[in-house]
């Protein structure tokens, strides 16, 4: 088949396309556009259309196609013509979170031991007050203690005003030492 052949008999289907696209979308301009997107997926692959074979059922199913497709992607899309969900849902770029976790490394490094060790385990461990003093094997409230005075030399070694501003990735470290 020669491409005048074949343009012509595609041009010839475009009625029984748009009636058939119209029919499965209920949308004049959305039938328009899976037309077209048939057309072009049709004209592209013209040399995979074999002689002898019927060019109405070989569009209607590229239509069909495409239309399902297109019903797919758009059932799991989400209408957001004012940002809102995107802007909840971004990512920012993981270069300032390294080197916010370098600096909570280093500020970390130089708290004593005790407090550092009472630190990581209410925080990032996830273990209790309660926990975390039989753990160390001394009471609650030096635990306590030892959380609040870590939380403030840390805050001060980061050159943050106050404990309160450590709110760290992942809830490293817990924001309110007096809950528990």
């Amino acid at each position: 088949m020669t491409d005048t052949d074949f343009k012509r008999q595609l041009i010839a289907e475009i009625p029984s396309l748009r009636a058939f696209a119209v029919s499965v979308c209920g949308s004049f301009h959305l039938a328009d556009d899976l037309v077209q997107e048939t057309l072009m997926k049709a004209w592209a692959n013209s040399t995979k259309f074999e002689m002898g074979t019927s060019m109405r059922a070989w569009l209607f199913t590229i239509l069909r196609n495409g239309y399902y497709s297109l019903y797919r992607k758009r059932h799991r899309e989400v209408q957001d013509s004012d940002g809102y969900y995107a802007a909840s849902v971004s990512v920012q770029g993981a270069q300032e979170s390294r080197l916010d976790l370098a600096d909570l490394r280093k500020a970390l490094d130089k708290l004593p031991v005790e407090q550092r060790e009472v630190l990581i385990l209410v925080g990032p461990s996830g273990l209790s007050y309660e926990e975390a003093a039989e753990i160390c094997n001394v009471q609650i409230g030096t635990i306590k203690s030892r959380v609040n005075r870590g939380r403030t030399k840390l805050a001060q070694l980061m050159g943050l005003d106050s404990p309160q501003e450590l709110l760290i990735p992942s809830q490293i470290l817990k924001t309110d030492v007096a809950a528990a």
